[in-house]
This record gives C-alpha cells, structure tokens and sequence, in this order.
C-alpha cells in the first residue's frame, strides 16, 4: 500500500465533525504520539529497554494510530502524504549533503 491510498483508506474512516477540522487530528495525534512515548517509557523501566515481541507489537499499534492522525491533518490541509514524504526526504538529503543533519532549526 502507498501512502495515498492509506491516506484515502483512512480518511474514509475519519467520523469527526467537520467544524473540529484541523483541531481534532492535531490533538489526537499529540495524544498518540503521547502514547508511543509511553509505551517506549515503560519498555526502559520494566525490561532494561528491551522491547520484547509484545511491546513490539504495542509500538506498532500506537504508531498506526500517528499515522491515521497524520493522514487525517494532512487531508484537512489538502496535503498528500506522498509528497510530504518526499518534501521530507528531499529536505533531509540537502541537510546530509551540506553537513547540517546535526543542529537545530527548521531552516538549516
């Protein structure tokens, strides 16, 4: 599957009132990125940061619910998923090609 047609697949389940556009996604996507943290937390604090098959397989689940989210607000942007995804690499590979991976700013 590519990211435009999960992107399609997932706005087809998308329920939320119309009015929440933008707010609804955003939030539930700090909620659940909130989550995977969470749950990468709890694998350093109970296994000595060894994920197990099952803890594994969490992070997988809540990561699937990030990617909804993100599908939905970029939706709501009318944004594709595909070419965020390539706006994004080709970002990062202008950041590897001039040496400035490391450091901060959006704009480097």
């Amino acid at each position: 599957m590519d990211f435009n047609e999960y992107q399609d697949k997932a706005r087809s389940t998308a329920i939320f009132d119309p009015k929440y556009k933008y707010m609804y996604p955003a939030l539930g996507l700090a909620g659940e990125a909130g989550e995977v943290c969470e749950k990468v937390k709890k694998m350093f604090r109970d296994d000595d940061g060894v994920p197990s098959d099952a803890k594994i397989e969490e992070v997988k689940k809540e990561l699937g619910d990030v990617l909804w989210y993100v599908a939905n607000l970029a939706a709501d942007f009318d944004l594709e998923l595909s070419d965020i995804a390539q706006f994004n690499i080709n970002k990062l590979f202008s950041r590897q090609e001039r040496g400035v991976l490391k450091g901060s700013g959006d704009d480097r």
